[in-house]
């Protein structure tokens, strides 16, 4: 008897991957910053393939975890 592929193929839920839950980005930050330092860092990040954003993102979880390192002391 021929299995059809949704019999077939493993359910991803059943495959054990232990991914971490996304979490959703559903916040905006809207800054002002000078138009030329703008586009250096959009060229930079585009020579470093990578996005403002994720560099942006980037600072923010290391500066939290810094801050709440020495908030802890």
């Amino acid at each position: 008897m021929d299995k059809t592929k949704s019999e077939s193929a493993p359910d991803k839920k059943e495959t054990g991957s232990k991914k971490k839950p996304k979490v959703k980005n559903d916040a905006q930050l809207l800054i002002r910053i000078n138009g030329v330092e703008r586009d250096e860092f959009l060229a930079l990040c585009d020579d470093l393939d990578t996005s403002a954003a994720r560099e942006i993102r980037r600072f923010i979880r290391s500066f939290i975890r810094e801050h709440q390192e020495t908030d802890d002391q």
